[in-house]
């Protein structure tokens, strides 16, 4: 049985050793591809959000989640470009509005922009999850492994946060016949 020191050395032996890379597989760049559109169509979501509220902590969330998802994109672009990949399109950014201007049928809660971010962040590392199943090129997989990383640490701190304001959707608790409730 291998341990996590053994598989790492694994993962990057390759990169070390110069291995020749392979072309990417279809699924490598469908999943990069789907990604990235992911990560581009959530700068709106971000955008949103701060045209949208007046919380404090959500602006420094939002801002955050802004600015990791631009560093994301943008190393993934140059990947993209690096391996021939087409660029998928993208939409326009929003352009920074008045909070109070947003008529109260059509403005989000604070609670709902949170939800929505986090129905994103996800998707994301579940993509991500399932991209690194199927990689084959260790440089690709790293490059996955590495982004999920970062959309983790951001996810945790963004869970958080919601889970203080009570705003963390969770299903009914389960118990199993004849388990005692405490």
């Amino acid at each position: 049985m291998t341990n996590i020191f053994e598989s790492i050395k694994d993962l990057f032996a390759p990169l070390v050793d110069g291995e020749e890379k392979k072309p990417l597989h279809t699924g490598e760049v469908t999943n990069l591809w789907v990604l990235l559109t992911l990560l581009e169509e959530g700068l709106i979501v971000y955008q949103l959000g701060l045209n949208t509220t007046k919380d404090d902590q959500l602006v420094h969330a939002f801002t955050n989640g802004e600015q990791l998802s631009r560093s994301l994109i943008d190393r993934l672009r140059n990947f993209f470009i690096k391996e021939g990949i087409p660029l998928p399109p993208a939409s326009e950014a929003k352009p920074k509005s008045n909070q109070d201007t947003i008529p109260l049928g059509v403005k989000y809660t604070d609670e709902e922009l949170a939800n929505l971010v986090s129905a994103k962040i996800a998707a994301e590392i579940t993509l991500i999850g399932q991209a690194l199943a199927m990689g084959i090129r260790n440089d690709v997989c790293q490059k996955f492994f590495e982004i999920q990383y970062e959309i983790f640490k951001y996810g945790c701190s963004f869970k958080l946060m919601m889970q203080n304001r009570g705003w963390l959707k969770i299903p009914p608790y389960y118990y199993p016949p004849g388990l005692p409730r405490n």
